[in-house]
């Protein structure tokens, strides 16, 4: 039972550095936002890491042969949404009025969505490696992978804020390329 959990926390670790990524970019992004908007941010990103495991290990239960027709787009959609994420973040901290004075620099919720799904897609993948546990095992591993991503996701945010309240100008910017990064990075990793 114990090399089972420290298993799915070192997996939880790796799978959440993504989503800790993103994290300090939206930190940067909004750097006032509340502890509870933290939290609904981060517990976003842990939804999607259990959520996206249980899908994997369901599909493969079910039928291999769809999950291996996705795999080779995992990595374009999320190359796909988070550019379209950060290149919106870095015109918006460019051009701030063409979207509107005074407008609310928060993540949207769509926004917030699309993150959490791209940054958890390789969750997926592992789920598929889950195939051999049973339902309780994999709700397990998922729950202890969800914990990890929400604890590595407030950090990020709190790093991203603390960068962000010193270099409020180019915060957007910053966090837009970051976004932008980790997309590329997701793409190149396959």
């Amino acid at each position: 039972m114990t090399a089972f959990i420290i298993t799915n926390i070192l997996l939880g670790t790796g799978l959440a550095m993504d989503a800790f990524s993103v994290s300090i970019a939206n930190g940067l992004r909004e750097p006032g936002m509340s502890f509870s908007r933290r939290s609904l941010i981060a517990g976003v990103y842990a939804f999607f890491q259990i959520l996206m495991p249980v899908m994997g290990w369901g599909l493969v239960s079910r039928a291999v042969e769809a999950f291996e027709g996705l795999k080779g787009v995992i990595p374009y959609i999320s190359l796909i949404l988070l550019l379209f994420i950060g290149i919106k973040m870095i015109k918006e901290s460019i051009w701030p009025q063409e979207e509107g004075a005074g407008k609310d620099n928060s993540v949207s919720a769509p926004e917030l969505l699309m993150q959490g799904i791209a940054t958890s897609i390789d969750a997926l993948c592992v789920g598929v490696a889950f195939g051999l546990y049973d339902a309780l095992n994999v709700l397990a591993a998922a729950l202890i992978i969800g914990i990890v991503t929400f604890a590595w996701c407030l950090a990020g945010i709190s790093i991203g804020r603390a960068v962000g309240m010193r270099f409020t100008r180019g915060s957007g910017t910053a966090g837009g390329i970051i976004l932008i990064l980790v997309g590329i990075s997701i793409f190149i990793r396959g």
